[in-house]
């Protein structure tokens, strides 16, 4: 294969290309950038220090026409968690990238103070050039800039103000097809870690790209039409199904009915303003308004479970808000206004944060005393407080538990110091499972329990049994295997029903790599992913300790079905052992 692999050293002006050794060959997505941070990032290094590298990789079969595979990993010692991470987005960044043959990019040295670069890649080659005139600014206008400079069709990755803060929530943005900074690689804190090194921004221009080389074509055609029937006739991903109709946010209902939706920074599980931000009176706004639906988030992509929302004349497009924003910046802020919301989440864009960090983070302030619960107009104000680097806003870009800390609140929902989504895991204890045992911190796409607790999807399993050890393992194993891949979590809706589709999945992975893996397999190559992320973690310090939700969930009860979260010690040590 000739894909390679570019080293890139702002601080020294320094790209260096090097062919990729037999180790990574068969990795891609997280496999290949946790890999890489366990290769050669000290665990005990200072994140924000001159010891931590960024690792940028698409996936095994991304760049292919394989369905729903525009997905990126990057990966880093993370300022949030003090451990490793992965964060991904599915972009069109990430098929460009591989088309290039670049199979991973690592961003190292540092740190820099001053003097920001972007690093721009073509057919031709790659060079560093000049990006301070981006700096201090919104990622929104700085995009239709460099798109104005470089090209529409660039691909663009780049960090906002919240990463020149060095903010523990600040994030990597990917442009989305219609040009703006929607499609995050959000968690962690590793847009710190990218400013840090001193750059800025990547640009990717696939013209004339020579395309991902596939070693079997009669394997990886067999294995896509697999995979794509399987997408296209299971009833949450096919055209007009549940994620098509009405986005991401179709979860809103579902998941409040189930006493499950966080309300008012996890002190209740349901509560019936909820319905006024849900899936389905979102995707009637975006029709009226003549936004954009189904969206999606990368060529390819056959599930179109987003969405562009506007302003309410419907002239200004604000980028996608997804389940999980609309969430953390509503009903976790007891706010149940779609704009306020989307302006939240267009803010959060624009200074490169989390969403899901960032609403956390408000609720917090909140019960804190900084705000009330549901005042809208003092949420906005904290994201002016963080664009002005104010003191205030250098607390709140740190993120939850900074914040919570700060103001002296005692019920902070973190775990490995990173934010929880939206699901409350005294409702749902699968979800809980994992979020205290997966090596990333409070995660639900490390293994989406929700898809066979809530969903019925793989199984059908109750959500308040605290017997979930087994179900969060081959979840985390699986999902680990799909990030390495480069397809979408969300495949796994179809693959976990559809045994042909797992079936083209695995295919398509052989025929790229010229490969003879099997269904099989799958499990083992998920644990050997988590497994080195499990020995960085170790090596960092954590301990099984550190595999726990906060004591307000193990002794609060949550209302409607006033259950606490009573997984086990002994339990949530069986997961991952």
């Amino acid at each position: 294969m000739s894909r390679k692999i570019l080293r890139v050293d702002v601080k020294n002006d320094q790209i260096d290309v090097e062919e990729v050794s037999e180790d990574y060959v068969a990795l891609g997505g997280r496999g290949l950038t946790s890999q890489i941070v366990f290769d050669e990032v000290d665990p005990t290094c200072n994140p924000l220090g001159p010891h931590n590298k960024v690792v940028f990789a698409p996936g095994i079969v991304t760049g292919t026409v394989a369905p729903t595979s525009g997905r990126i990993s990057v990966g880093a010692k993370s300022p949030l968690t003090g451990g490793i991470k992965e964060a991904n987005a599915g972009t069109s960044f990430a098929q460009k990238l591989a088309k290039l043959e670049i199979k991973a990019i690592i961003v190292e040295g540092g740190p820099v103070k001053s003097g920001y670069k972007a690093l721009r890649l073509d057919a031709d080659g790659a060079e560093l050039v000049d990006a301070d005139k981006w700096s201090g600014k919104g990622l929104y206008e700085v995009y239709e800039e460099i798109e104005e400079e470089f090209g529409e069709e660039i691909g663009i990755a780049g960090v906002g103000k919240s990463a020149e803060l060095s903010g523990h929530n600040s994030g990597i943005a990917f442009n989305d097809m219609e040009g703006m900074p929607s499609r995050y690689a959000g968690r962690g804190g590793l847009g710190a870690v990218m400013a840090t090194r001193g750059l800025k921004f990547i640009f990717v221009d696939d013209e004339g790209a020579p395309g991902v080389e596939i070693e079997d074509k009669q394997a990886f055609d067999r294995g896509r039409e697999k995979l794509a029937n399987a997408l296209t006739s299971h009833d949450v991903t096919k055209p007009g199904g549940a994620l098509n109709s009405y986005g991401t946010g179709v979860l809103v209902n579902i998941i409040n009915e189930a006493g499950g939706l966080p309300h008012r920074n996890f002190s209740r599980g349901s509560d019936e303003r909820a319905s006024k931000v849900s899936g389905e009176i979102k995707a009637k706004e975006i029709e009226e308004r003549e936004g954009k639906r189904p969206h999606r988030c990368s060529p390819g992509c056959l599930i179109g479970c987003s969405e562009t929302w506007t302003k309410e004349d419907g002239k200004e497009p604000m980028g996608v808000i997804e389940y999980e924003s609309v969430w953390a910046l509503g009903p976790n802020c007891e706010i149940y206004d779609l704009d306020v919301i989307g302006e939240l989440n267009r803010q959060c864009n624009d200074l490169g944060m989390d969403t899901i960090e960032a609403g956390n983070t408000i609720a917090v302030a909140m019960e804190g005393g900084v705000a009330d619960f549901g005042d809208e107009g003092a949420a906005l104000e904290m994201m002016d407080e963080i664009r002005e680097g104010t003191p205030l806003g250098r607390i709140l870009v740190n993120g939850t538990e900074f914040t919570g800390n700060a103001f002296g609140v005692t019920r902070i929902p973190t775990v490995k110091g990173q934010a929880m989504p939206a699901y409350d895991p005294r409702a749902i204890k699968g979800i809980g499972t994992t979020y205290a045992t997966t090596p990333m911190g409070a995660d639900h796409t490390a293994g989406y329990a929700i898809a066979t607790e809530i969903m019925g999807v793989g199984g059908d399993l109750d959500p308040l049994s605290p017997e979930k050890a087994e179900l969060s393992r081959n979840l985390q194993y699986s999902t680990a295997v799909i990030d390495t891949t480069g397809h979408c979590l969300f495949t796994a809706f179809a693959v976990l029903d559809i045994p042909e589709g797992l079936e083209g999945m695995v295919e398509e992975v052989n025929g790229v790599l010229g490969a003879d893996l099997t269904v099989d397999d799958i499990p083992e190559i998920g644990k050997s992913v988590i497994d080195v992320e499990r020995e960085f973690n170790k090596q960092a310090g954590f301990t099984k300790e550190d595999d726990r939700l906060p004591e307000f969930m193990r002794e609060e009860e949550l209302p409607p079905h006033n259950d606490v979260f009573d997984v086990s010690d002994e339990v949530l040590d069986e997961v991952l052992s």
